[in-house]
């Protein structure tokens, strides 16, 4: 009990002591809250896509919004104003005018951040950008876009359509498990072998994709089908679809006459080729066909989601490409 007390008292002028202790002075806060300079840059993202979109433009090194495993760097300011003007005729402008003023102000990633080089994987592939659940889009490689060259903005505004899928796929499903059935065995994690890409393409044409990466998962095989469609007008991707049959037939024709080897005569390089054709062309003809299923459910899901034609949208984003790089 003794003990007790001696505790106690040791503690009352403990409290005793601190109270009248005089309190420190504040100091001035750690935090800079000074309004920051904008640069002309600056003042064109916030008037053209914060302002009017709640789109947040981050070109300034971040460590905290990339991979510190990757060697990257932040864009060259001179070019941050010509890309973003590429991306908001192509994307935003597009589904403006057949989605309505506020599709995009609705159905939109809030921040955008702008790398400026390469970013390379292991496997020996390319990231051209990514969407962070529906809110964030990285976009890579905006030193090396020249937005006076179709190819070149082509595929530059790829990476946006394709990843602006993914956020509206976010918004409302499309019917997955009717579009993985279509080709259901032909997804993989391992897309990316073999290591030429045209042989890589060549493969993933023959199972019915569009494209190499499109292997990956249905969302991937979605949203590549978009990009595609959306980067190329009509003729342009029926033309594509055309090559695809050709090549497929066209390879099937060289393995023919590579198996016959090189003492064969023309009479048998004419028959092997005839054979090798008749077999392939129906081949052929699944593979577009496949294409064509994936097309539709595209279609449709822009149609019944957003009652947008694609075929409208696909006009109107091609022209736009055009008109970027007047």
């Amino acid at each position: 009990m003794k003990k007790l007390y001696i505790y106690i008292t040791v503690l009352f002028l403990g409290i005793i002591t601190a109270c009248n202790q005089q309190e420190e002075a504040l100091t001035d806060s750690n935090l800079n809250t000074q309004t920051p300079d904008l640069n002309s840059t600056d003042l064109w993202l916030r008037e053209n896509f914060t302002n009017p979109y709640n789109i947040d433009v981050n070109y300034q090194w971040d460590e905290g919004r990339v991979d510190l495993n990757r060697y990257l760097f932040p864009p060259t300011l001179n070019k941050v104003v010509p890309v973003m003007e590429v991306v908001k005729k192509v994307w935003i402008d597009t589904y403006t005018e057949l989605g309505g003023e506020d599709f995009v102000k609705k159905i939109a990633p809030r921040e955008m951040v702008l790398v400026g080089g390469l970013n390379l994987n292991p496997s020996g592939t390319r990231t051209l950008g990514f969407a962070e659940g529906g809110k964030n889009i990285v976009l890579f490689e905006t030193d090396l876009v020249d937005v006076k060259s179709k190819n070149g903005v082509v595929e530059f505004i790829r990476t946006i359509q394709h990843e602006y899928t993914h956020i509206l796929n976010q918004q409302v499903r499309y019917d997955e498990e009717a579009f993985k059935q279509i080709t259901p065995g032909g997804y993989t994690a391992q897309w990316f072998n073999p290591a030429d890409e045209q042989e890589r393409f060549d493969i993933a044409n023959s199972l019915g994709f569009i494209t190499d990466y499109a292997r990956l998962n249905e969302n991937e095989d979605f949203a590549e089908m978009v990009e595609t469609m959306l980067t190329n007008n009509a003729t342009e991707y029926q033309e594509l679809l055309d090559n695809i049959k050709r090549r497929i037939i066209s390879n099937a024709v060289s393995n023919a006459l590579d198996n016959l080897g090189s003492s064969a005569s023309q009479a048998e390089k004419d028959a092997a080729t005839q054979a090798a054709t008749v077999t392939a062309t129906p081949q052929a003809d699944n593979a577009i066909a496949l294409i064509k299923a994936k097309e539709a459910i595209v279609a449709e899901y822009f149609k019944k989601s957003f009652n947008i034609d694609l075929y409208e949208l696909q006009q109107l984003a091609t022209d736009n490409i055009l008109e970027a790089i007047k």
